[in-house]
């Protein structure tokens, strides 16, 4: 049964590669580098019809008959399988969602990564700028009743990747002199159909709501968690703890400012806020905290380093307008020697000089201190660095990733950073605000999908309950509309790795037990118990 399984499975991953150019991108796959996502009417019922033969592959395939690390993978291809045929023939988002056709990351990862020989990253760049102009009238044919908020987003995202293509196109066209007209061309063609893709959804009238609603929002929920926890035990539980973290900060910003309650919070953290930088010294600034988080992992023997290259990167504006932050790590199966990429956004341009400092007030010194143990170290970048180095019978947990885990983990560290003294009070106090913000996460993620939240009831409960500044929870309502239940991720990975933290052995040091944890990829939470012998089932 275990030879069975592993044919189907690789069958499966090879399926589910070429079927999606986007996630072989991030695997490290580079069989499919002239291609775009083909989410024409067509192509989607191709892919829908690949999905289900591929589901009931894996139904034929009975579990219990395996090894513990198979049945994780055979757990882990089947959600894959279910979420992308929820996202395509259920919930239907290509066709209401033009993010979902956003080509700007398979085309930066062309002109600025080099994964392959200049040669063959020329050819893929050139066919994917000769298909975009196809690739973008079919979009516009297949969306519509397109809600507004993704309608501006897409519009200013896709006027960045015209500009990626207007500004890097010419000097890898120099590389490879035989195709420099070609692409030239093609450049071209496609900067043209990007500007009127971004015009259109500039016209598009007021569409749908974004909201999801209850049912699909808590289906969703399933394929986005990988958890047993039922939205009511989520909103329960992040109600509670709501209450738990503002207590704590209350208690720790007293002794800081020798006040009491929300007073001691909020001037606590305005005093803290002094400390901040500028679009000028953001980027530096987190160099300078990688240092700094790097050195105290080494010295308190927290988990294992590793010497895979990482480098501090200023966003690119194809990506900006959804978060402030990002880590894009090579793909698991890739073979060149690429960095990991920690992407931090400046403030848009036509930002107010009030504005931006209200931006900078919140991801001042201390949060960003916070904010590369999350993102960098010891919180993506380190932790799929490790999953990277994870080989199983199969390539099913090298092609999919539990956001549970992944998200899970970089909040648990966060928390252990704190708890061994990083940063002192002031890193303390930004890491249970960032708590605060990871418990509203969830809650603001079901509010907006099922309640009906408000605009203003979400911006008092971010500002007021979170203490975040005004123009965080501006951004955060944005992201809320233009997501659903990867908000959630936060607070119910948090959650589940903590547990697992806590039940560290006796007689394990925390970097046996952290390295423990990290040696199985990125499978959900509940399957690293499993894995890890906590749970018998």
């Amino acid at each position: 049964m275990a030879a069975d399984f592993h044919d189907r499975a690789e069958r499966i991953v090879d399926a589910l590669l070429e079927s999606d150019p986007e996630a072989a991108l991030w695997a490290g796959d580079h069989r499919f580098d002239g291609r775009l996502p083909n989410l024409s009417q067509s192509g989607v019922v191709e892919t829908v019809t690949m999905l289900r033969e591929a589901a009931d592959a894996l139904d034929d395939v009975d579990p219990d008959t395996l090894d513990p690390a198979d049945a994780v993978d055979h757990e882990i291809l089947t959600n894959e399988v279910q979420s992308r045929l929820f996202t395509l023939a259920d919930s239907r988002e290509q066709e209401w969602d033009p993010l979902m056709h956003n080509p700007g990351h398979l085309l930066d990862a062309l002109l600025t990564k080099a994964v392959t020989p200049a040669d063959e990253r020329a050819e893929a760049y050139a066919q994917r700028l000769e298909a975009l102009p196809d690739a973008l009238v079919s979009a516009r044919a297949t969306l519509r009743d397109v809600p507004r908020i993704h309608a501006e987003t897409a519009a200013a995202q896709f006027r960045g990747v015209a500009e990626l293509v207007r500004a890097q196109s010419p000097a890898l066209a120099a590389l490879e002199s035989t195709l420099t007209g070609r692409i030239t061309g093609a450049a071209a063609s496609a900067v043209t159909a990007l500007t009127e893709f971004a015009d259109a959804m500039d016209a598009q009238p007021d569409g749908r709501d974004p909201r999801l609603g209850k049912e699909r929002w808590q289906a969703k929920l399933w394929y986005s968690l990988g958890s047993m926890m039922s939205a009511e035990e989520v909103v329960a539980h992040a109600r509670k703890r709501l209450d738990e973290v503002t207590e704590e900060m209350a208690e720790l910003a007293g002794s800081i400012t020798g006040l009491g309650g929300r007073e001691a919070i909020v001037a606590a953290l305005d005093e803290l806020a002094k400390e901040r930088p500028d679009n000028d010294t953001i980027v530096p600034l987190a160099r300078q905290t990688l240092e700094e988080t790097t050195a105290f992992v080494a010295e308190h023997d927290l988990v294992s380093l590793v010497d895979d290259p990482l480098e501090i990167i200023t966003m690119p504006e194809y990506a900006r307008g959804v978060a402030v932050a990002y880590c894009d790590p090579p793909g698991t199966l890739e073979t060149a020697a690429v960095p990991t990429y920690y992407a931090i956004s400046p403030t848009p341009e036509d930002w107010s000089a009030e504005r931006s400092a209200s931006f900078f007030a919140e991801y001042n010194n201390h949060m960003l201190r916070n904010l590369t143990v999350h993102e960098a170290m010891p919180g993506h970048y380190l932790q799929l660095a490790h999953s990277r180095r994870y080989r199983g019978s199969t390539r099913a947990r090298a092609v999919n990733y539990s956001g549970t885990f992944v998200e899970g983990w970089a909040v648990y560290a966060e928390e252990f950073m704190a708890d061994a003294g990083f940063g002192g009070d002031a890193v303390r106090m930004h890491q249970l605000k960032m708590q605060l913000r990871m418990i509203i996460n969830a809650l603001l993620d079901h509010g907006v999908h099922c309640e009906g939240m408000a605009e203003q009831e979400a911006m008092d409960l971010m500002t007021r309950r979170g203490f975040q500044a005004e123009g965080e929870a501006a951004g955060k309502w944005r992201r809320a509309l233009l997501t659903s239940t990867q908000l959630s991720t936060y607070f119910v990975g948090y959650t589940e790795v903590a547990a697992i933290g806590r039940e560290r052995p006796s007689g394990m040091s925390p970097r046996q037990w952290h390295d423990a944890m990290l040696s199985f990829g990125n499978p959900t939470p509940k399957a690293i118990r499993r894995l890890l012998g906590l749970d018998a089932g």
